[in-house]
C-alpha cells in the first residue's frame, strides 16, 4: 500500500465515486468502496453500508443505490470485499473467523470489523457527522451482516437489514457455528441482547429456485430450509422461539417482497424507503434548501 487514500474522495462530487481502501487490520489487502453522494448531500446526511452478494460486485450495488441515494436522502458505500483479497466464504459470509483448518482468528481479524472502523473514519474525516449508520445486505451480503450483528458488532447501527440470504446462523446454542451459534462466545444472555436488538430480514417471495450454482445444497444448509424463502422465514420463527424459552422479547421482523425473487436490485428497491426511514428516525436530519 502506498499512502493513504482520502475518504473525503467519497463525496467530492455528487454521484458515483469509487476508492481503493485497505483497512488498518488487512492493510496488504484490498477493499474497495462505491459510493453513490446524493446531490444535497451534507455531512448529516445518513449513511448506509451496503454489502454485495457472492459475485463480489460492489460497483453493481452501489448502481443499484444511486437513485435510491438521491430519492430518499441518503449516503450510500457499497464495500466490495474482491474475491482475490477474501476469498471464499470464509473471509466473506462467515467473517473471517475460522480458517480451513478450522482454526481461530482473533477477533480484530474478523472482517465484520471492518465496517465500525470504516465508520469511525469516515467520522474523523468529517464525511458525516452520524452518530450512528445503517447496514443492508444481500444474498452472500445478508449472511455477512446478520452473522456481523450476531457477534455484537451493532453498537452505532441505526438500521439493519438482512435480504435473501443464503444460509443462517441460526439462534441456537445446540447448532455448530455458521450454520447456529454454538461453540462460539455467544452465551445465552447475549443471545438474549441479540434477539432484543431490531434486525429486519426480507424474503422475497419468488426466491425459490434452487438450481443455481451459488444456492447452498449442503445437508446443512438443506436443514435450515428448502429454499432461501422458506429459510427467512424459519430464522424469524427460532428467534422468536428462543426469546420465549429465554424470557426476553424478539424484536426481530420479517418482510415478505411480492413477486421478487434472487434479486439484488429489486431487494434494494423495497428496502430503501424502509431502511432511510429508521436512519432519518434515529437522528432528524433536516434537507438542506436547494439553491441550484
Amino acid at each position: 500500500m502506498t499512502g493513504t487514500p482520502d475518504p473525503r474522495e467519497l463525496v467530492a462530487h455528487e454521484g458515483a465515486s469509487s476508492l481503493a481502501w485497505h483497512d488498518i487490520e488487512f492493510a496488504d489487502r484490498v477493499l474497495y468502496l462505491h459510493a453513490a453522494r446524493p446531490r444535497l448531500y451534507t455531512p448529516r446526511t445518513p449513511v448506509l453500508f451496503v454489502h454485495h452478494g457472492v459475485g463480489r460486485n460492489g460497483a453493481a450495488y452501489r448502481d443499484y443505490w444511486l437513485p435510491l441515494a438521491e430519492a430518499n436522502s441518503i449516503f450510500v458505500v457499497a464495500i466490495e470485499f474482491p474475491e482475490e483479497s477474501f476469498p471464499d466464504y470464509l473471509r466473506y459470509h462467515f467473517g473471517n473467523m475460522h480458517n480451513e483448518d478450522g482454526s481461530a482468528n482473533p477477533r480484530e481479524k474478523w472482517t465484520y470489523g471492518i465496517v465500525p472502523r470504516l465508520f469511525n473514519i469516515l467520522r474523523a474525516a468529517g464525511v458525516t457527522q452520524r452518530e450512528c449508520y445503517g447496514v443492508y445486505g444481500h444474498s452472500a451480503g445478508g449472511q455477512f451482516v446478520h452473522r456481523m450483528l450476531s457477534f455484537g458488532f451493532r453498537d452505532r447501527v441505526a438500521a439493519a437489514f438482512s435480504a435473501n440470504a443464503g444460509t443462517y446462523a441460526m439462534p441456537d446454542l445446540d447448532v455448530p457455528w455458521p450454520f447456529g451459534l454454538g461453540g462460539t462466545e455467544v452465551t445465552p444472555e447475549s443471545l438474549g441482547d441479540l434477539l432484543e436488538f431490531p434486525i429486519t430480514v426480507m424474503a422475497g417471495t419468488n426466491d425459490t429456485k434452487t438450481t443455481g450454482r451459488y444456492f447452498p445444497k449442503g445437508p446443512r444448509s438443506m436443514r435450515q430450509g428448502e429454499t432461501r424463502y422458506q429459510r427467512a422465514h424459519n430464522y424469524i420463527r427460532l428467534g422468536r422461539e428462543a426469546a420465549v424459552s429465554l424470557g426476553r422479547h424478539c424484536a426481530w421482523r420479517l418482510i415478505d417482497v411480492p413477486g421478487v425473487g434472487h434479486d439484488g436490485q429489486g431487494m434494494s428497491i423495497a428496502a430503501a424507503p424502509l431502511i432511510a426511514a429508521a436512519l432519518h428516525a434515529s437522528e432528524p436530519f433536516h434537507q438542506p434548501a436547494d439553491h441550484g
